[in-house]
């Protein structure tokens, strides 16, 4: 599959993939769009689940600003289900919806419900997770996916002391998201191009045979998909680290980190700890470093808690006041503003809105009170404050 391209400067530290053929197909994605939309027009918003905060929040956010600004809007969460996002997507269509922004359970299978949209007339943004095989797809608004590996992977490297020459060798699990999100990919990316020097050199090793392995000679493409988490779910986490801790790890070997992509998931490795290794004890050099993705309320409690060491923030509230934007443009006729990359979907290279993440510790989880993210009374209820 073809990689990302940046069209700007890089984050400092983010290995970008580069080098993109021009767009595929006939469509023109970087003008303006070829005619206005009514005022008040429907606005379809397809959400992959309602049982992770992140998608309620994404959902209703974008619901609440587009409705501020008078547009109809249809807001649906598919129930981790493909065939429920379809038949929603087509209700949207049969209910006029003019712009209809989807965020993927499944980024192939959303297809065929996408190119009856863009049929209808509407226009397509990919919400977060790029809709695949397709040439049905607009725009695409997500984080730089890299740069979260990135974050995650420097943040074990630096706790562990790599850099400094500490040789080790250190025992580390690794885990993946959903085989069926195409993001979940470019996160591991960005961390295993960091990670993977130090499984050569032997400082870092996998004992578990997790998943068939993760070695020196791992690749992304061949192993990401090997150790991932269907539907990111705590509960297979949490099944998946208990069966690596009663491989490898039952009579007092040293786990020294955690690759986590998810904060549901590192939940699913802290609940698998504290039943099989009552012996690890938080705060301690006993217990591991493990990462996260997301803030969540959960991953609040966690690192205040000290089981979880770091989380990375993407700020929702600003992917749905970028998403929000787009629409507005999109609707008076304007060209589409803030594109700053473009991702392959294996048909064309959509254009994309790449917002930066933020590493969160201990050190500075305060910031997302100020981010407006999570209120100071619910912060002070996680926090035991």
């Amino acid at each position: 599959m073809k990689a990302l391209k940046r069209t700007i400067a890089a984050v400092a530290g983010l290995a970008m993939m580069a080098g993109l053929a021009a767009c595929g197909g006939d469509r023109t994605s970087s003008g303006a769009t070829d005619e206005k939309i009514e005022e008040g027009a429907t606005v379809g918003i397809s959400m992959p689940t309602k049982s992770e905060e992140r998608w309620n929040k994404d959902g209703n956010n974008l619901k609440a600003n587009l409705e501020k600004k008078g547009y109809k809007v249809i807001l649906s969460f598919a129930d981790d289900k493909p065939a429920q996002q379809n038949a929603d997507i087509e209700n949207m269509v049969n209910n006029d919806a003019k712009i209809v922004v989807v965020a993927a359970k499944d980024g192939t299978a959303v297809g065929p419900a996408v190119e009856k949209a863009r049929d209808a007339g509407a226009k397509v943004i990919a919400y977060d997770r790029l809709i695949m095989n397709t040439e049905a797809v607009d725009y695409y608004a997500t984080f730089q996916l890299e740069q979260v590996g990135v974050l995650e992977a420097n943040y074990i490297i630096d706790t562990l002391g790599l850099k400094d020459g500490e040789k080790g060798p250190f025992n580390i699990e690794l885990f993946t998201g959903s085989p069926d999100d195409n993001n979940a990919k470019y996160f591991f990316k960005g961390a295993w191009e960091l990670l993977q020097p130090y499984f050569e050199s032997g400082v870092l090793v996998s004992p578990s045979n997790h998943g068939g392995g993760i070695d020196k000679d791992s690749t992304v493409d061949g192993n990401w998909q090997k150790i991932s988490v269907m539907s990111w779910k705590t509960e297979q986490a949490q099944k998946d680290m208990e069966s690596i801790l009663d491989s490898t790890y039952s009579h007092g070997e040293k786990l020294d980190a955690v690759l986590s992509p998810y904060d549901g998931i590192s939940q699913g490795v802290i609940n698998a700890i504290q039943t099989k290794r009552p012996d690890m004890v938080p705060g301690t050099d006993t217990w591991p470093v493990i990462t996260g993705q997301d803030a969540m309320e959960i991953a609040i409690k966690n690192i205040s808690d000290g089981t979880q060491a770091q989380t990375v923030f993407k700020d929702v509230n600003k992917l749905a006041t970028a998403v929000e934007e787009m629409i507005v443009e999109i609707a008076e006729g304007k060209e589409v503003s803030g594109i700053n990359g473009e991702f392959n979907n294996d048909k064309i290279d959509v254009p994309s809105k790449l917002l930066d993440p933020v590493s969160i510790t201990k050190d500075n989880l305060s910031d997302l009170v100020d981010a407006g993210y999570v209120t100071q009374e619910k912060f002070d209820q996680l926090t035991g404050k």
